[in-house]
């Protein structure tokens, strides 16, 4: 965990500085991907990351250290992480584009909703590690097919974006954004069915309560035990589902809305 939160902080810092060089230099022309779009999905994705280890990183790390200089460093490191989300946060929030405004679609809630569904989507994988977890049910399966579909999707969309080829899909790119996020709205309703009736229900070999799971009686400080990877799982896909729909709305907003 602790070098999880490392490569934030230092992929986060080097992006960042590769991003004030491009700015200072003026060399935004010959920057390979789309400027418009990429500065703002890179402070997205950062202050998505930084806050995931802000969260992580005291909870499953600092909190198990003896006291002293040590623990005040990883101290002093949590609180310069929050510090950092926020300041990326607020850079989300100032550069986004403004309605009536002419700006990348990176810019705009649909694309910024597209970097929030793939990161949760990063951390349910990360959940889902394992594959005991759904390897033994094949409804199961399908879920996990559902998070990976949906997440080379969204993915794919993204980088269309930042290569500006947009122009090279056979359909009008707001169309395929509608088809897209419908598809996924579709995967995800069924996934959140699926997923917590074959984890939590006995009859279809689930558990019902955290205290069946034999994981987790035994506490280990780098460890999260199978039922909690499994609600997780199951909140997370919630929280996706919903992320979906509102990216559904927008992007019909697209097609079927003339301004």
């Amino acid at each position: 965990m602790g070098n999880w939160s490392m490569f934030t902080w230092c992929f986060c810092f080097a992006v960042t500085l590769i991003i004030l060089i491009v700015e200072l230099g003026g060399l935004q022309a010959r920057f390979p991907l789309s400027w418009r779009n990429f500065p703002i999905t890179y402070a997205c994705y950062a202050a998505l990351f930084c806050l995931s280890a802000s969260i992580i990183y005291p909870t499953t790390y600092v909190q198990f250290l003896s006291h002293g200089r040590s623990r005040d460093h990883a101290i002093a490191a949590t609180t310069f992480s929050c510090i950092a989300c926020l300041a990326y946060a607020t850079e989300v929030a100032w550069t986004r584009a403004r309605p009536g405004e002419i700006t990348g679609y990176m810019a705009t809630v649909p694309g910024l909703l597209k970097v929030l569904e793939t990161f949760v989507a990063c951390v349910i994988f990360a959940f889902i590690s394992n594959p005991y977890l759904y390897q033994h049910q094949p409804a199961l399966e399908w879920c996990v097919a559902v998070y990976s579909i949906c997440f080379i999707l969204a993915a794919v969309a993204i980088l269309l974006n930042l290569g500006d080829c947009t122009n090279m899909l056979p359909i009008p790119f707001p169309s395929f954004l509608s088809g897209l996020a419908l598809l996924s709205v579709l995967f995800y309703a069924t996934a959140l069915v699926i997923w917590p009736l074959y984890q939590f229900n006995e009859k279809y070999g689930g558990q019902p309560r955290r205290s069946m799971d034999v994981s987790c009686s035994n506490r280990h400080t780098y460890y999260v035990c199978a039922w909690d990877r499994r609600l997780a799982v199951a909140i997370l896909t919630a929280i996706n589902l919903l992320a979906y729909v509102a990216d559904l709305v927008y992007s019909a907003r697209l097609v079927f809305v003339r301004v």
